[in-house]
């Protein structure tokens, strides 16, 4: 829980170096000070009194400040704040940080002032202190969290205390910044502002965390230096002010009568954004330089797909779902520290054997096989920090369920592990499907030997039990709804619980044991897709235990349940009666798997780190410390695969809410943005994604990475602002418009994506304001167009990826004018085209998939035209694979490592 720390029982101090004897002279570094004092001091923000705030400028040697801060240390405790700013150096032997003070200079190190000695002096165990919070603003400033050659550990894993945060003004490699004619230097102004004027939107507290939040996106709107943050335990947490912006805090004007009733409420006028940043010659401390750029990823196409929960979209009658699936908070983890490692230490697999890749090396289980021909044995041992929705097959939709699934349930066909895209093959079945000339009928012919866990054959009546569960929602609530759509769209079958007559349902027949025919009332292209999903798996009759089958699923693949305790763990041995021979998918190299379930995103990294666990099973799931930790380490980062996860990030524009029905006004919207600030919010390229020209990722039928209408791969991402301008005049609003920006609250780098868009709007006259709704009531807020009109959401910030890699299960929920539900919409921009509803048509019922991929290629482009959309990135996640794993590869299909092929070996 955040808290305001006792400003009775706190201390600061506030050292700062501004004028030099060997060294440039930062006069920005005293205004510093005196404005943090105030800051601190302040009695509505923190109210430290002045005796508790203690400035020392220009210190005379290394002695007089660790004296004056073993004595202000010592008077604390609660809450020790430690800041310096001035000159920071780097011993060219050792790579340690310096903090230089008046009398240093690079040449003579042993006049500066180690930053291990303050280190030292800060975690004395004879400092009382709770809580402690360093902040350095000086250059190569990152090196405080990283360490150097001399094998200096981080502040925050040294800590003995509950809490610790430090905050540093740039990253190990780079300067910081004190812009010519400004206050302060740029870090620190920049924390100044936001503790004297508070973050709009920001909790009531402003905690390290929110602080880092704010400055890392406002810094990176300016292009200037970003910082970096690490926090032990509860530091994060640890608050230094009053949100001043914060309705609870914010100075109440005159009480006056209630207004009137309107029926929808007026966009209130956005806060005054960061003024554009001018070109500038820096001070001495070093010159801007543009962000290091990512290295180049394998261009693997990549099914649209995520590891944690899945979001798929069809008819809200059936399911409703989020908009959207974002990694966990990577600002948080220091983002730029993770690009500039990516950027220097790692290459890309170059390793090839003849089966794969045999040198574990970053990104080597993106498009190849790392350690082909594992050995059978061992155990190979997942964790995570959530259990599933269901193991249910029918009942599951979070996406590492339907990943793993695979080992104790079959489907017809599935997505073939030799192919560098997303081809289906057969896998119960002894071959694809029979297509009637009409597209209307599939038949399937089960292959001999496949076998249930109790040794009978699996038979083409279980397979038809299976999918018929999914017309018991009211049983076994939950998964994809496709197979009832295509099957059965008028909904008349009601469920084998309900209909226990011998017909079932009737567009499924089964004349023999090893025969299956479905009839489909329309012909739909991408029906072996919806039938190569585990939602498709037979399920035996007499095994069906309802509403419980999650809990034991009976198995007719290589594995079985063993034991499973909810939320806690789950165990997989070896089905005695599978044949390999019956099944060409699965190698069932381990002879047992399990799962452990902790609730806690730092044990499983933590047990990552450590090596008790081989994966975590939602593969992007790596928190702050593992990606850190993982990223810092070269013997580890060997070990990390950043691919797609098939997700577009993007923002939508609801044509019912004025001005954005407007065509112009909506591209003076795309022109404005500055996609590099967007993607650099999001994680940036490695951990972000790729700039996205268009809305249709890769790795589906139709897609062009290379179709740029706005020219976003030619800028570079930059902003438009000339054309943002003729598009505001041609929309009748050349001064710009209000509007607002939705976005969930409880997905922080959305957050960030919103504020980065808010602040370039505000460059062409575009004043939006962010506001934040509960995210968990997504499908009731931004999914009720009626609503997005009533709160006069312009612009609402999402994400999308298929359940399965075409374009209809990426189309339908976002254009398609005829799946558009009163609640849990999916078509934010309100699409209602006659043209796109045709080529939908047209494509879903061709069977070719080339000559489907070029309709929705032509959808793709009448999307860009219209502008309805504002694409961000094509998502990537940082995954860790552990060294005993072989076989290992990303699967096109499923957006994370193929989990039927995984062996382990060693211990």
């Amino acid at each position: 829980m955040t808290i305001l720390p006792d400003p009775a029982a706190s201390q600061a101090l506030l050292i700062g170096a501004h004028d030099y004897e060997s060294l440039a002279a930062l006069p920005a570094v005293e205004r510093n000070l005196a404005g943090l004092t105030r800051a601190f001091t302040d009695p509505e923000l923190w109210g430290l009194p002045p005796t508790h705030c203690v400035a020392l400028p220009q210190p005379s040697s290394a002695q007089d400040v660790l004296d004056t801060l073993n004595s202000v240390a010592l008077r604390a405790t609660d809450t020790l704040v430690v800041y310096y700013a001035g000159h920071g150096l780097i011993d060219p032997h050792s790579d340690e940080l310096y903090l230089a003070l008046p009398g240093s200079d690079q040449e003579r190190l042993y006049s500066a002032l180690p930053f291990e000695w303050v280190r030292r002096a800060i975690l004395d165990p004879r400092i009382g202190a709770r809580h402690k919070v360093v902040i350095l603003d000086c250059c190569y400033s990152g090196r405080a969290l990283t360490g150097g050659m001399s094998g200096t550990t981080q502040v925050v894993d040294h800590a003995l205390i509950d809490g610790t945060s430090l905050m540093a003004a740039s990253a190990k490699t780079r300067k910081a910044l004190s812009p010519p004619g400004e206050e302060f230097t740029a870090f620190t102004g920049e924390l100044i502002t936001a503790l004297t004027e508070g973050i709009v939107d920001g909790p009531s507290l402003l905690d390290m965390q929110t602080l880092y939040r704010h400055l890392y996106v406002t810094l990176a709107a300016k292009s200037r230096p970003l910082p970096q943050q690490g926090n032990r335990n509860t530091g994060g947490l640890i608050a230094l002010a009053r949100n001043r912006a914060h309705p609870t805090h914010r100075p109440q004007p005159p009480s006056r009568p209630a207004p009137k009733p309107r029926p929808a409420p007026k966009p209130r006028p956005a806060p005054k954004p960061p003024a554009p940043s001018p070109d500038r010659t820096p001070d001495t401390r070093g010159k801007e330089q543009p962000q290091a750029t990512a290295p180049r990823q394998h261009a693997t196409p990549e099914a649209a797909r995520t590891d944690g929960q899945r979001h798929g979209g069809r008819s809200a009658s059936v399911r409703t779902r989020t908009l959207a699936v974002v990694s966990a908070a990577l600002l948080v983890a220091g983002v730029s520290t993770t690009l500039a490692l990516l950027n220097g230490s790692h290459r890309e697999s170059d390793g090839k054997s003849k089966g794969g890749v045999t040198e574990a090396t970053y990104n080597a289980a993106v498009g190849h096989v790392l350690k082909p021909g594992g050995k059978k044995g061992g155990t190979l041992k997942f964790i995570n920090a959530a259990d599933a929705d269901s193991w249910d097959p029918q009942r599951g939709y979070y996406g590492f369920v339907w990943n793993f699934a695979r080992y104790y349930a079959r489907q017809l066909v599935t997505y073939d592990p030799e192919s560098k895209g997303v081809e289906l093959t057969p896998d119960l079945a002894t071959t694809k499907a029979r297509i009637s000339n009409d597209g209307r009928t599939y038949t399937y012919t089960l292959s001999k030997g496949a076998t249930w866990e109790d040794g009978s054959p699996v038979t083409s009546k279980d397979i038809k039990y299976g999918i018929e569960r999914l017309w018991a929602p009211d049983v076994i609530s939950g998964g994809p709804s496709y197979l009832q759509q295509a099957l059965d769209p008028d909904g008349t079958y009601r469920g084998p619980y309900k209909d226990t007559s011998p017909t079932g349902l009737k567009a499924i027949e089964t004349p023999n044991p090893r025969t299956i025919v479905f009839k489909l009332p329309r012909a739909n292209g991408d029906f072996e897709q919806m039938l190569a999903m585990v939602a498709a798996s037979p399920v035996k009759r007499s095994q069906d235990t309802k509403a419980k089958y999650g809990l034991r699923p009976f198995s007719s693949g290589p594995y079985k349940f063993r034991s499973y305790s909810p939320g806690k763990s789950l165990e997989l041995v070896r089905n005695p009666h599978w044949q390999p021979s019956s099944d060409p998918i699965r190698k069932a190299l381990p002879d047992k798997i399990s799962v452990t379930i902790t609730n806690n995103q730092g044990s499983v990294d933590a047990a990552l780190l450590k090596g008790s666990h081989d994966l975590a099973l939602s593969p992007s799931k790596l928190g702050p410390l593992g990606r850190t930790a993982m990223l810092s380490d070269s013997d580890r980062n060997k070990n990390l695969d950043t691919p797609r996860s098939g997700f577009v990030r993007y923002a939508g524009f609801p044509q019912a809410v004025k001005p954005m029905g407007n065509i112009h006004c909506r591209r003076a919207v795309i022109h404005a943005a500055d996609r590099r600030s967007l993607q650099t919010a999001l994680g940036g390229r490695v951990t972000g994604g790729d700039l996205a020209p268009n809305l249709l990722p890769p790795g589906i039928k139709g897609a062009d990475p290379t179709f740029d209408p706005y020219g976003v791969l030619k800028n570079g991402g930059k902003p438009n602002v000339a054309k943002a301008r003729d598009e505001l005049k041609a929309c009748g609003r050349p001064d710009g418009f209000s509007t607002r920006i939705a976005v969930r609250n409880d997905r922080p780098p959305e957050v960030y994506a919103a504020e980065a868009l808010q602040s370039a709007l505000a460059k062409v006259g575009i004043k939006a304001e962010v506001e934040q709704f509960d995210g968990a009531r997504s499908s009731d807020i931004v999914g009720v167009p009626a609503e997005v009109k009533r709160r006069g959401y312009g612009i609402v910030i999402a994400g999308w990826g298929a359940d399965f890699p075409t374009g209809q299960a990426f189309w339908r929920p976002l254009v398609d004018s005829r799946l558009q539900p009163p609640s849990g919409s999916y078509n934010l921009a309100g699409v209602d085209s006659p043209a796109i509803d045709k080529l939908l048509a047209e494509a879903i019922a061709e069977p070719d998939p080339d000559k489907a991929g070029e309709a929705y290629e032509q959808i793709n482009h009448k999307v860009a035209d219209n502008a309805y959309y504002l694409p961000f990135v094509y998502e990537k996640y940082v995954s860790w694979r552990s060294p005993r794993l072989t076989d290992v590869q990303v699967s096109p299909a499923y957006g994370a490592y193929d989990y039927a092929r995984l062996g382990v070996s060693g211990t």
